[in-house]
């Protein structure tokens, strides 16, 4: 059934694709015609900007293990970023592996099951609540309705994450009444798994997001999208094109990004693209132009950036790092 589901939605992109081609080819054709010649220098200002922006996401997860008593190596943050992000363009129902992936390997950095998990949800609300906070502003200073009440639902949920992790810790009994009734259900022992349960809070008890590390976490979060956005604006100027102002740009880039949330094509194919398109043709960007933007922003972030993830993930994948040394399989030491 989910292997015809998905041939299903394989076929609609590439009807979707094909019109859109046939419609826009006069479009895409300009467009092609003004990247054979891009600005070498934007061009490299916007491959930092994008290099830049993913530092800053591998930080983010940085500073939250870090809150919690994990260190390792700036790069394998990095690196990590990088393949996650890759995992989870690429592949089809791609956040489930990359999820999978960031738990493997933040375990052999040293953090427990716990821990782990409450770094990856913890990074992906303030990722969310970032991109939230950015099409907040862009709204506000383009003087258009804004949709804050969506951020305020993800502000909320991340302090409610960060206090419910720690009463969680601090009242493991908790926990008791749902076992029991989850038992009874499953006709076993009232206590049956209360050890396991009872050892996982335990290793939530690092889990303290401590005031700096939280506000340099969350601006890391912010500078990641904002960023990417720089490096899609960066894309006028390599194409040869006076860049849209800053609002029109930021309001279809966080339109983009919205609208690729909610799909299961691999990297968003055809429906971020779309999405960015249509956001600077509304905001007065001549077809040819935005199609040139997007194309070569794509590039960017679909070519280069996931080569260096797939890269990442082959260097983490090696032999000689998956056999890591037992004592980083250990559970995080509280404090």
């Amino acid at each position: 059934m989910r292997g015809k589901f998905r041939a299903v939605a394989v076929g609609a992109v590439v009807i979707v694709l094909g019109a859109e081609l046939v419609l826009g080819w006069s479009s895409l054709a300009d467009a092609l015609r003004q990247l054979r010649t891009p600005h070498v220098g934007w061009l490299a200002l916007a491959v930092v900007a994008e290099l830049v922006a993913m530092n800053a996401y591998g930080r983010m997860q940085s500073h939250l293990l870090r809150s919690a008593g994990v260190r390792a190596p700036l790069v394998d943050h990095l690196r990590l970023a990088y393949a996650a992000h890759s995992l989870n363009e690429t592949l089809p129902g791609g956040a489930a592996f990359s999820i999978r992936f960031n738990y493997q390997q933040m375990r052999r950095f040293g953090a427990s099951p716990a821990i782990a998990s409450w770094a990856i949800a913890l990074s992906g609300i303030l990722s969310s609540c970032a991109l939230g906070a950015l099409t907040l502003a862009s709204a506000l200073a383009a003087g258009g309705n804004t949709d804050w009440q969506h951020l305020v639902w993800l502000t909320i949920a991340a302090i409610a994450l960060i206090f419910g992790v720690r009463h969680a810790a601090r009242h493991p009994e908790m926990f008791r009444s749902p076992l029991a009734a989850l038992n009874r259900l499953r006709r076993r022992p009232a206590t049956d798994g209360e050890d396991r349960i009872r050892g996982f809070v335990q290793q939530l008890q690092a889990a303290k997001l401590s005031p700096a590390h939280g506000v340099m976490a969350s601006a890391l979060a912010v500078l990641n999208w904002f960023l990417d956005a720089v490096c899609f604006w960066l894309c006028f100027r390599a194409v040869g094109e006076t860049p849209a102002d800053l609002t029109v740009v930021l309001l279809a880039f966080c339109a983009g990004m919205a609208a690729g949330t909610i799909t299961i094509v691999p990297g968003g194919l055809g429906i971020i693209d779309s999405a960015l398109i249509l956001g600077l043709m509304a905001g007065g960007v001549a077809a040819p132009a935005a199609v040139a933007v997007v194309v070569l922003y794509r590039v960017i972030t679909l070519g280069f950036i996931l080569g260096i993830g797939w890269l990442s993930w082959l260097g983490l994948r090696s032999p000689s790092r998956i056999a890591q040394p037992a004592a980083l399989m250990e559970p995080a030491p509280s404090r």
